[in-house]
C-alpha cells in the first residue's frame, strides 16, 4: 500500500486529522472485479458505522443498480445515482436532481452516432435503449438487475435526462470522446468515462464533486472532514475536494494523483484496507449532530 503523501491537484491542502463521513465510489472500489463485496469490507462500514460515522454512497450507476447492494453493505443512508447528478434519500425518495440541457442530448447523441457507439439514456428509474442487443446492454442489465426499455428513437425522450451513457468495445475510441465531446459540451455538461467501456455524460454540476457537497450539507459536515475514495475519471471531482482522498491501487495515474493516499486495488480488498489504514484511525463520532441517524 502506498502513501503518496499531499494531493497532486492542491500539494497545499494537507490530508484531513478528522473524518467524519465517507463517500465512496461503487464499481471498481468497494466491489470486487466480479461485482461482489467481500467480509472485509462489510465489517469496516459496521466498524465506521459504531463509530458513528456513516458510509454514502457516490457512482455513474442508475439508483436501482446501486439499491440492490445496500442491504448486504448494512447501510441505509443517503446516496447520489447517474454520477451523482441525483441525490436519493434513504427512503428512496429524490432529494436533489440535476437534468441535462436538451441541446446538450441532442448533440452527445449525434456525436456517439457518428462515432458508432451505442447511446443510453437514463431518466430518474428509467434506461432507455434504441439498440437492445447491442454487446453491452445484457451483462450491464445482469449487473444491475434492471431491464431497459427498447423505444425506436430518442427524439421524444430528450427532456429531464439525467445521463448518457455511451457503451463502446472500442476503449480508444471513448477516450478520443471524452475529450471531444468534452469540447463541445464545456460549461454545458460533465463528460467522463466511468469505466473503460462506458463514458457519461451529465448535468454540468452532476459530478461527485458535487454530491459529495450535497452529502456532507445533509450531515452538516464540511467537506474537510469527509473521506472519499475512487478509481476512476469520473471520480476525480470529489478526490480533488475531498478532506482525506483515497485512490484504488488500479486507478490510473491522473486519478491518483488527485489523492492523498494509494489503497490495494479493489481485487486486493482495498476498500477494506484504506478504511482500515487511512479512515479509522481519523474517525469523529458525530454526536453533535441533532436529528441525525447513522444507518
Amino acid at each position: 500500500m502506498t502513501d503518496t503523501g499531499q494531493n497532486g491537484h492542491n500539494p497545499g491542502r494537507p490530508p484531513a486529522s478528522r473524518i467524519r463521513l465517507v463517500v465512496s465510489d461503487m464499481d471498481g472500489t468497494i466491489l470486487t472485479p466480479e461485482k461482489q463485496v467481500t467480509r472485509e469490507s462489510i465489517a469496516a462500514i459496521q466498524t465506521l458505522k459504531k463509530a458513528g460515522v456513516p458510509v454514502c454512497f457516490v457512482s455513474s450507476r442508475p439508483p436501482g443498480g446501486m439499491e440492490m447492494y445496500f442491504d448486504a453493505l448494512g447501510v441505509h443512508t443517503p446516496y447520489g445515482a447517474l454520477n451523482g447528478g441525483t441525490i436519493f434519500n434513504a427512503d428512496r425518495t429524490i432529494r436533489s436532481r440535476l437534468s441535462l440541457d436538451p441541446e446538450a442530448v441532442q448533440d452527445t447523441l449525434l456525436m456517439l452516432k457518428v462515432h458508432q457507439i451505442d447511446a443510453w439514456l437514463f431518466r430518474g428509474h428509467e434506461w432507455l435503449v434504441t439498440n437492445a442487443t447491442g454487446a453491452y446492454v445484457e451483462p450491464e442489465a445482469r449487473a444491475i438487475r434492471m431491464t431497459p426499455t427498447a423505444v425506436p428513437s430518442f427524439n421524444d425522450y430528450q427532456q429531464e435526462v439525467g445521463k448518457v451513457t455511451g457503451a463502446s468495445a472500442d476503449y480508444e475510441a471513448l477516450e478520443r470522446q471524452e475529450l471531444e465531446i468534452g469540447q463541445l459540451l464545456q460549461g454545458r455538461a460533465s463528460v467522463a468515462r466511468s469505466c473503460k467501456c462506458f463514458l457519461d455524460i451529465t448535468p454540468l454540476n452532476a459530478n461527485k464533486g458535487y454530491a459529495l457537497r450535497q452529502l456532507a450539507s445533509f450531515y452538516n459536515i464540511p467537506i474537510e472532514e469527509v473521506a472519499c475514495i475512487g478509481d476512476m475519471n469520473n471520480d476525480v471531482p470529489m478526490l480533488s475536494i475531498g478532506g482525506l482522498s483515497i485512490a484504488m491501487g488500479q486507478a490510473k495515474p491522473d486519478v491518483a494523483a488527485q489523492a492523498h493516499f494509494i489503497t490495494a486495488s479493489n481485487s486486493e480488498n482495498g476498500w477494506a484496507k484504506a478504511m482500515e489504514q487511512f479512515v479509522l484511525p481519523r474517525v469523529a463520532p458525530l454526536s453533535d449532530i441533532a436529528g441525525k441517524t447513522v444507518s
